[in-house]
């Protein structure tokens, strides 16, 4: 079993980049591939990017291709989310989740989640 817990969220403005953080406050992120989500108000939890066990592969969705970078370090029990060039439309919740398996793009292949970190892009 692990925790989860996000940081690194806020407001910011449009054009403007954030990095967020996931910790693994209790087991071992290296055992897990590992994935990041958002939720804005009234739409459904999406897929942003996903990770495997050692960083070897990596995906993310087309809505922050070339913006957006997930990345780990293992040594740190710590998955990290680039955010570069934001847009209004990023804006919303972000939650990191863990995986027995990598590959998942929906919610329903992880098992394991955190509180979320709210990031907010003004125009």
């Amino acid at each position: 079993q692990v925790q989860l817990v996000e940081s690194g969220g806020g407001l910011v403005q449009a054009g403007g980049s954030l990095r967020l953080s996931c910790a693994a406050s209790k087991g071992t992120l290296s055992n897990y591939a590992l994935g990041w989500f958002r939720q804005a108000p009234g739409k459904e939890r999406e897929f942003v990017a996903r990770i495997s066990w050692n960083g070897g592969s990596t995906n993310s969705a087309n809505s922050v291709k070339g913006r957006f970078t997930i990345s780990r370090d293992n040594a740190k029990n710590t998955v990290y989310l680039q955010m570069n060039n934001l847009k209004p439309e990023d804006t919303g919740v972000y939650y990191c989740a863990a995986a027995r398996y990598y590959g998942a793009v929906v919610t329903t292949g992880y098992d394991y989640w955190g509180q979320g970190t709210q990031v907010t892009v003004s125009s």
